[in-house]
């Protein structure tokens, strides 16, 4: 039976992956991608804490409405991140974060 570290495990690794996609990686696409798992990572923790209160008699809901609100967060950070992305892309011809240098002062 899988138990809370075990969910707390999975997100945790999943997270490291993700900020580690962010630090290392320069295709601001897979950057992009990395930012979501990591938003992913958050909402696994979340509603494993939720779930793990559900089990011990605990009925509170609370973690699962912010996980409600944190996708629909992420899902216009998607649509305005790839504008910006495809924005981006169209006038420099390029998805390498240090070609991007249109941002600095």
């Amino acid at each position: 039976m899988l138990t809370l570290s075990h969910y707390l495990m999975a997100s945790g690794i999943l997270f490291a992956l993700g900020l580690a996609g962010v630090m290392l990686r320069r295709n601001i696409i897979i950057v992009f991608m990395c930012l979501e798992m990591m938003l992913s990572a958050t909402n696994l923790s979340l509603v494993a804490f939720s779930r793990y209160g559900l089990v011990q008699g605990h009925a509170n809901y609370q973690a699962q409405i912010l996980v409600f609100f944190i996708i629909t967060v992420a899902a216009a950070e998607v649509a305005v991140g790839l504008a910006i992305i495809v924005a981006l892309f169209r006038a420099k011809q390029t998805t390498h974060s240090e070609d991007l240098n249109s941002l600095k002062f």
